[in-house]
């Protein structure tokens, strides 16, 4: 008798055999899956959790359907873009699932985004170039939300990682900029200023133009430092909070 266990439990199964299939090459891109049919015998199930199995690969861009004489399921081929959301919100649930503390999570990120800085500004394109300058631009309104600085910060720095020209590092940077740097804002944001982030910004962004990386290295060293400090005078600021309000001993 097929399905006994629940058709979502099967699903997930199959689901995860064919992305492994795919994965270690047994099924290469471009190459047409097994019909529903012969799906449903090689796992013992009915073709509606087989149907499931698929629509959850296609959620994924791991496949994709074509219809007609010819169609059916095809292994696609994912480009890494088209990775960038799981990898960030994969990126944030490890964050808020594990209390990475700030000096953690600020360290991983800006060395990961200096392995980028000396190819930028080797590679950086103008139109890069262009979006780093508007969004310091941007960053300097006067009447800028926190909001919509924080996302202004992000486009930056995105900016930045992708001057270097090379998708598997921009890949692996879409969580620590995308993922980690939003969160490094909520706790730095009451004690930044802005004025300063600018300026550093400002001279990342000549150091590229210029082409001279250990200036850009330096710049971004600068502003790590000041997260740090940012971060360390929040601390402060809320110790001395809590023993302002705390009762008077009796």
């Amino acid at each position: 008798m097929k399905d006994k266990k629940p058709k979502r439990d099967l699903s997930v199964q199959i689901a995860e055999a064919i992305k492994d299939a795919i994965i270690s090459g047994q099924l290469i891109v471009d190459e047409r899956l097994p019909s529903e049919a012969e799906l449903s015998l090689k796992f013992g199930v009915s073709r509606p959790t087989v149907r499931e199995a698929l629509k959850r690969l296609a959620a994924q861009n791991l496949i994709r359907t074509q219809r007609g004489a010819t169609g059916g399921a095809f292994v696609n081929r994912i480009r890494f873009e088209e990775a960038y959301g799981q990898q960030i919100t994969t990126s944030t649930l490890l964050l808020s699932m594990n209390e990475v503390d700030f000096e953690t999570a600020c360290e991983a990120r800006f060395m990961l985004e200096r392995a980028c800085v000396t190819l930028s500004a080797q590679r950086r394109t103008d139109d890069q170039l262009a979006t780093m300058r508007a969004e310091i631009h941007r960053q300097a309104q006067p009447g800028l939300s926190d909001e919509a600085f924080c996302a202004s910060d992000v486009a930056f720095h995105r900016a930045l990682v992708d001057g270097a020209d090379n998708p598997v590092l921009s890949y692996q940077l879409a969580g620590a900029v995308e993922a980690i740097e939003p969160l490094m804002n909520m706790v730095t944001f009451t004690a930044r200023n802005r004025a300063r982030i600018v300026e550093l910004h400002t001279q990342i962004a000549n150091a590229i133009e210029n082409h001279d990386s250990s200036a850009a290295d330096q710049a971004l060293a600068d502003l790590a430092a000041y997260s740090v400090e940012l971060a360390h005078d929040v601390r402060e600021a809320r110790q001395s909070r809590k023993k302002t309000t705390a009762p008077a001993a009796s």
